[in-house]
C-alpha cells in the first residue's frame, strides 16, 4: 500500500497526472488526497509500506513511525531538502530517497545565467537605463567589466548545484575556482575547476556564487572579512541560504562600495522585514526565492520519484544515487 502525505492537496503539485496514473495503476493508489500529521496520529496510514510527499511532508518522531507507520519501508520526496523530517525514518530502517538533484537543476540554471549576466555589468546598467542620457551612464558601467571570456568566477560549495553550475560554465570559456573542503582533488580535476580558499575567491573574482551547503557549521561563515575584500565592480550571488551571510556586514561592503553589487533570491528572514536597506540600497537586486523548481520545473520531481519506486519495487535493496544517507544529512542541504 502506498499513500501520500503532506500538509495539502497543493503541495502534491510536483505529481503530474500522467505521474499520478502511473501510480494508480502501477501500485493501486486510490485518490489523491494527502493524509496530514493529524490523519496519520489517527492510523490513517498505518497498513502504508510506501510513503510519496513533497513540500509540506509532516514531520514525526521515531515512536510515532514505530506506531502510526510501522510496516513503512522506503518514503519518497519530491523535493528537495529532507533535513526536517528523514532521520527517524531512517533509524527505523526505512529508505529515503529524495528528487533533490532533480530541484538542483533549476537553482543552476538559474545561477549561471546570473552569472553570466553580472560578468558583463548587466545589473546597475539595467537599473540606470532610464533615459537617453542616463544610458550613456549605463554603457560607460557595463563598458567597465570583462564580459565572460576568461572571466574569473568563485563558487562556493560544489555539491549537486555547485558542479552543475561548474558544468554548464565550461562552455562560456571562463576561469572557475571553487571553494569545498570536501570536494576531492580528482573531482575538481574532471570538472575543470581549481580549489582555493575564502580569501581568495572573494579578493580576486569578478562574480562569487553561493552555493554551501545550509547547516551550522555555515551559518554566518560570509562575513565584512569577506565582502570588503571584493573588487569594486564585483558580484555575490546567493541561491543558498541567507543564514550563511552576516546580512549588516553585507550592507556595509555594498554602501562603502557602491560599484559592487549583490544579488540575493535568498535572505535571512525571508523576506527582509519592511524597512530593510536590501530593498532601498541600489546595488542590490531582490529575486523572490525563485531560483527553485517551479511552474512545470516541479514536475521534474514527481517523475524522478516515480522512476525510483520502480527501481525500489523492483530491488527493495539496489543502490540509487537519489537515496539519503543518515550520513549524508550531515554535510548536504
Amino acid at each position: 500500500m502506498i499513500t501520500f502525505l503532506a500538509s495539502g492537496a497543493q503541495e502534491l503539485r510536483a505529481y503530474s497526472p500522467a505521474t499520478l496514473a502511473a501510480l494508480r495503476a502501477e501500485a493501486g493508489l486510490r485518490g489523491t488526497a494527502p493524509l496530514g500529521r493529524a490523519d496519520i496520529l489517527a492510523g490513517a496510514a498505518v497498513e502504508a509500506d510506501a510513503l510519496f510527499s513533497s513540500w509540506g511532508m509532516p514531520a514525526l518522531t521515531e515512536g510515532e513511525i514505530a506506531e502510526h507507520l510501522p510496516r513503512v519501508r522506503a518514503v519518497f520526496y519530491a523535493a528537495g531538502s529532507v533535513q526536517a523530517f528523514a532521520r527517524p525514518f531512517i533509524a527505523r530502517g526505512a529508505r529515503v530517497f529524495s528528487a533533490w538533484r532533480e530541484n538542483a537543476v533549476p537553482v543552476a540554471e538559474y545561477a549561471v545565467s546570473q552569472i553570466l549576466l553580472a560578468n558583463k555589468g548587466f545589473f546597475q546598467a539595467c537599473r540606470r537605463c532610464r533615459s537617453a542620457q542616463a544610458r550613456e551612464e549605463a554603457h560607460r558601467h557595463f563598458s567597465a567589466f570583462p564580459g565572460n571570456y576568461g572571466c574569473r568566477v568563485g563558487l562556493l560549495g560544489c555539491g549537486v548545484i555547485g558542479r552543475l553550475v561548474a558544468e554548464s560554465l565550461r562552455s562560456h570559456h571562463l576561469e572557475v575556482v571553487v571553494f569545498d573542503p570536501f570536494l576531492p582533488d580528482s573531482a575538481a580535476e574532471a570538472l575543470g575547476v581549481r580549489k582555493t580558499s575564502l580569501e581568495e575567491i572573494f579578493a580576486t573574482c569578478q562574480t562569487v556564487s553561493n552555493h554551501l551547503a545550509n547547516n551550522d557549521r555555515t551559518a554566518g561563515m560570509l562575513d565584512y572579512r569577506l565582502f570588503s575584500a571584493m573588487p569594486s565592480r564585483a558580484t555575490f550571488i546567493n541561491t543558498g541560504r541567507g543564514a550563511q551571510v552576516v546580512e549588516a556586514d553585507l550592507e556595509r561592503a555594498l554602501e562603502e562600495e557602491p560599484g559592487r553589487t549583490a544579488v540575493l533570491d535568498v535572505t535571512w528572514p525571508e523576506p527582509p522585514p519592511d524597512g530593510h536597506r536590501f530593498y532601498s540600497l541600489p546595488n542590490v537586486f531582490l529575486t523572490p526565492h525563485m531560483a527553485g523548481s517551479s511552474g512545470n520545473e516541479v514536475m521534474r520531481m514527481g517523475d524522478a520519484m516515480l522512476e525510483e519506486f520502480r527501481a525500489w519495487r523492483a530491488a527493495p535493496s539496489g543502490a540509487s544515487i537519489r537515496e539519503v544517507t543518515a550520513a549524508m544529512l550531515e554535510t548536504m542541504a
